[in-house]
Order: structure tokens, then sequence, then C-alpha cells
């Protein structure tokens, strides 16, 4: 059996506990983002959707907006269980966490929902996107 393990990103972006409601927008404007992970001390105190912004003055804090429940999985859980799970919430994003809460990384379901992304895929989507801002 695979597990969330086999599949996640290792090194996904992540910013503290205090960042605010106008800074997570900021970070939603790119469209491959799908959640924003506040991490304290390495430990996942709250994932942020795009949705939970709504209506909230950019002034708050982001936190008070993000939740870990429905947002996160463990790096023991199935795989196949877990992909099908999101692709029927159309759910993208996952934060993999440790029985501790330590962020271990991020589950990221491929658009069409039959697969993960890989390190390598994020890479060439970066470097995609540096050639277009010098360009």
């Amino acid at each position: 059996m695979d597990t969330v393990a086999h599949a996640h990103l290792r090194t996904p972006k992540v910013h503290g506990p205090d960042v605010s409601v106008g800074a997570a927008r900021a970070f939603f404007t790119d469209g491959h983002v799908h959640a924003l992970l506040l991490v304290e001390a390495g430990v996942l105190v709250a994932v942020v959707e795009r949705d939970d912004l709504v209506g909230v003055p950019d002034g708050a804090r982001a936190r008070t907006v993000g939740t870990l429940a429905g947002r996160v999985a463990g790096p023991a859980d199935d795989l196949e269980a877990t992909r099908r799970a999101m692709a029927a919430r159309g759910q993208r994003r996952l934060a993999v966490v440790d029985e501790q809460g330590v962020l271990l990384g991020l589950l990221c379901l491929k658009r069409h929902g039959r697969g993960f992304c890989s390190a390598a895929d994020v890479a060439a989507r970066e470097a995609d996107r540096a050639r277009t801002q010098a360009g």
C-alpha cells in the first residue's frame, strides 16, 4: 500500500502564525496556491483556504479563520483512499503532519484528480514563472 508519505511535497511554502488576512489574500493571487500553511515552531497551527477569507477585514489575523479540521493527513494514511476523498470533496491540498502536529509536507492533488504533484512538477512551474516574469 502506498502511503501519503510517498507522495507529499517535503518543502512547502510556510508562513508564521501572525500573517494578516490582507497578506493571505496577496498569497492567493497565484492560481496554483490552494492552501496557506501557518506554522509556529515547526507545528502547523492552521490551514487557510481562499474561501476562508471572504468578508474578513484585511487587518485580521488569517489564523483566526483557518482550521486544521479536514485539512490534514498523516504520513501513514492510505494514499489512494486519501486521493479519492480529496477528489470527492473537490479539495486540492492537505497538510501532512505527524502525531505531534509537526508539519511534514503538503499533499497536492493535480487538477484532473488522478494523481499528485511532484517536486519536479513544482520546480518546473516555478522555472516557467521566473521565465515569464523575466521576459
